[in-house]
């Protein structure tokens, strides 16, 4: 069992993430973080509809400022949801923002490369969290581990698990606890891995820092929703997860009632009469319960081999309806793939393109597809590490243009995107024959 950490409200009070408390529901802005109006809106929204937690982008010092004036407007609402910064690249805007919201979200494989100079960044940035009662997420994901860590072990689930216990150590030598954190990944197999590893390793180190669960850049629809729960089920069962973000490539709302099911699901909370906010598109909330009840009940049993096969049952619904729920509760199991592989950021502040939008449309081209990873990404920060399992990626650059990627390998660069689609297509068909 994890130990718990108090994450500050800014009106007064804790969050308590850990413990035996239920997983705490989180979510994060798509907004552009210097819009400040918009940003401010989208948070009511969210807290509005659940969230305990609420994540912005801070990849400059301009949305530093932006986010100070993001927090004063929300306590001014009487908002008192916690707001994290999330941050890329460098640690001065790591500092800055854990000056101004109440967590601090970093990926280890974004600091200095030498490792002790990273140490150094590392202890300058948890002395300010101390100074400021601001919490740290110690966030990695599979795809951005960084060159020593991948050069040791390869962009592996034991390399997320090594780097994530280096990390930690270095937060206990710096007798500073109040840490959560990640390991992130699409590819369900390797996200459960991940966390098993660290967990154990832990374990053996007497660490109890609470987990962050998600699956990263899940998609959307039925597929983002089952393959999200597939994965935290797996590890919730087995007493794994203090907070949980469900990452879909549509409005950050409708990532709550999923994450809110789960929650209440490994807390014994779940109300008997679906939660109607989880309608969505042609489906009702009982159908989407439907789908989320058979993720959990079969997820783990696919993951561990226990079963070969499922049939889960719907009530009510038709055989197509069965059908379907049952292929993919197989491909996001990966243990049968009867459609290409979707993977699709979320979207965030760092986005500058209508990435739901092009999502639906890539997803649409590429139907008659199988075999295939088809990544779609908001932005070149994460995009070309994250979708380290994808074939073929189409990644935003901004300002109306394209990269295509086979692999890790970008064939085509500053792509107009009313081309994209079309040469990423004919880009597939020359490989398929060559």
């Amino acid at each position: 069992m994890s130990d718990e950490i108090l994450i500050r409200k800014p009106l007064g009070g804790y969050l308590t993430i850990g413990g035996k408390r239920p997983a705490v529901v989180q979510t994060m802005c798509n907004t552009h973080t210097s819009d400040v109006e918009a940003s401010v809106a989208q948070c009511l929204r969210l807290a509005e509809a659940g969230a305990e937690l609420i994540r912005l982008t801070v990849p400059t010092r301009a949305e530093v400022q932006a986010l100070a004036e993001i927090r004063t407007r929300l306590v001014a609402e009487g908002c008192n949801v916690p707001l994290v910064a999330d941050v890329h690249f460098t640690s001065d805007i790591a500092i800055e923002a854990a000056r101004v919201v109440e967590k601090v979200r970093i990926n280890p494989g974004n600091f200095h490369p030498d490792f002790d100079k990273a140490k150094e960044q590392l202890a300058r940035l948890v002395e300010v969290c101390r100074q400021h009662n601001t919490a740290l997420r110690i966030g990695l994901n599979h795809g951005s581990l960084g060159k020593r860590i991948t050069d040791l072990y390869g962009n592996t689930p034991v390399g997320m698990k090594e780097a994530a216990m280096e990390w930690l150590r270095m937060c206990r030598d710096l007798n500073f606890g109040q840490v959560v954190v990640s390991l992130k990944a699409s590819n369900t197999l390797v996200m459960i891995e991940a966390y098993r590893l660290l967990a154990e390793a832990m374990k053996q180190e007497d660490f109890h820092f609470p987990l962050h669960l998600g699956v990263t850049e899940a998609g959307n629809g039925e597929s983002g929703r089952i393959k999200s729960c597939v994965a935290i089920s797996t590890l919730l069962e087995e007493g794994l997860g203090d907070t949980i973000r469900v990452s879909l490539t549509e409005d950050p709302a409708a990532e709550l009632p999923v994450a809110r099911y789960l929650s209440q699901r490994y807390s014994g909370t779940l109300p008997a009469t679906p939660d109607p906010a989880l309608a969505f598109g042609e489906y009702s909330a009982e159908q989407v319960r439907t789908m989320l009840d058979a993720a959990c009940v079969y997820g783990k049993k696919l993951f561990d081999k226990e079963i070969d096969e499922v049939a889960p049952e719907c009530p009510g619904q038709s055989e197509a309806f069965r059908a379907h729920l049952a292929d993919e509760l197989m491909q996001a199991c990966r243990r049968r793939f009867y459609k290409s592989e979707y993977i699709a950021c979320p979207g965030c502040g760092r986005t500058m393109y209508n990435l739901e939008k092009t999502f639906n449309e890539v997803q649409r081209r590429t139907a008659h597809l199988k075999g295939y990873v088809i990544a779609v990404m908001g932005c070149i920060v994460n995009g070309p590490g994250e979708m380290a399992d994808a074939d073929w990626g189409y990644v935003g650059e901004g300002n109306g243009k394209v990269s295509l990627y086979k692999g890790k390998t970008a064939l085509r660069r500053h792509i107009p995107e009313s081309e994209a689609i079309d040469l990423l297509l004919q880009l597939i068909e020359e490989d398929s024959k060559a």
